[in-house]
């Protein structure tokens, strides 16, 4: 137990220092018009949220009042509204567990040209996981550092893969709270089987991911012998699907590692078409309820979108017992 009380708090002891001691690169340009700075007040519920039609193609140039947020069915007020204008934290999970010792150089390629996607204010981050988690890079805007990072990679061990989730969701969330500036916060997952040694739980990791507003991109790289038949049930799989949707992100299943290239820049598409929205809540009771979001497209319900399903109104988020011992949904129109 007291392994994972110092794996974890290594980890996060990392992505604190490396998020709060981030500066410009040495000798970058800089940019002619620095992207906008939003800031978020503690009661400020943010979301992003892609569009999409029927053809799964995404949907630019909507404007505030083309929208409609409800919480629990009451309408809110938008206190502030961008179109993907809002920076980018992104944090690359990467398997680094033995089975993924034949597949390591093909993901070093496909993650490398999904990071080359951020763009100027965006930061990025790499954890790598396997019997524990480890904290390759912690969010930097330097992508020479990323790159250096991945390729830092190597295989051996079992599968933390709830353990990795959750270290990243608990960090991400803290560091939106120290910033106070509005930032749009992804994570991508990529594993190629089922977790096999952490100690928390997919109900830890999916209650985590509710409270702290993190779309969580799941790719579960499956072979073609290993993916599951038709009408039989995978737990493994539910989950990821589960996570991804109640997050307002996407699940993907490829069936190889040379997939990824094309699953990385299909993560990449979305983040760089989403809608930042930020509303202060109507109901002002902080009582540790689940409050249900939905957002729609105001006069066109052929339209579909991507967002969480909702928070939990909390002032701080609290560590599960299990720690301190140890260590949304497409939204369819027509509802």
């Amino acid at each position: 137990m007291a392994r994972w009380v110092v794996v974890w708090s290594l980890a996060l002891v990392s992505f604190a220092t490396g998020a709060a001691a981030q500066a410009p690169a040495q000798g970058a340009a800089a940019p002619q018009v620095a992207p906008p700075v939003f800031r978020s007040g503690a009661e400020l519920v943010s979301l992003t949220v892609a569009v999409v039609d029927r053809n799964q193609r995404f949907i630019p140039g909507l404007a505030a009042d083309d929208f409609a947020i409800f919480e629990d069915g009451v309408r809110q007020d938008l206190s502030f509204f961008a179109a993907s204008e809002v920076p980018l934290d992104l944090v690359l999970l990467i398997d680094s567990s033995a089975s993924m010792a034949d597949k390591l150089k093909t993901v070093h390629e496909a993650a490398l040209g999904f990071l080359r996607s951020l763009r100027v204010g965006d930061r990025g981050a790499v954890v790598t996981f396997n019997d524990g988690v480890q904290v390759r890079q912690a969010l930097t805007g330097d992508l020479s550092k990323l790159e250096a990072a991945v390729r830092s990679t190597d295989a051996h061990g079992a599968t933390a893969l709830n353990n990795a989730i959750y270290v990243a969701l608990k960090e991400l969330g803290q560091t939106a709270k120290k910033a106070g500036n509005v930032r749009r916060q992804a994570i991508a997952v990529l594993s190629d089987g089922e977790d096999t040694c952490s100690l928390m739980t997919f109900d830890d990791v999916l209650a985590e991911a509710k409270r702290s507003g993190v779309g969580v991109y799941t790719i579960s790289l499956r072979s073609r012998v290993d993916a599951p038949r038709r009408g039989v049930f995978s737990t493994a799989l539910y989950s990821m699907k589960t996570l991804a949707r109640e997050t307002g992100a996407q699940s993907f299943f490829p069936t190889s590692v040379n997939d990824l290239s094309t699953v990385y820049s299909s993560i990449a598409d979305e983040l760089d078409h989403q809608y930042a929205f930020g509303y202060s809540p109507k109901n002002a009771r902080v009582d540790g309820q689940f409050r249900r979001v939905i957002v729609r497209v105001v006069n066109h319900p052929e339209l579909s979108l991507r967002t969480r399903t909702g928070y939990f109104a909390e002032r701080a988020a609290r560590l599960p017992q299990v720690v301190a011992q140890a260590g949304t949904a497409a939204t369819k129109q027509d509802r």
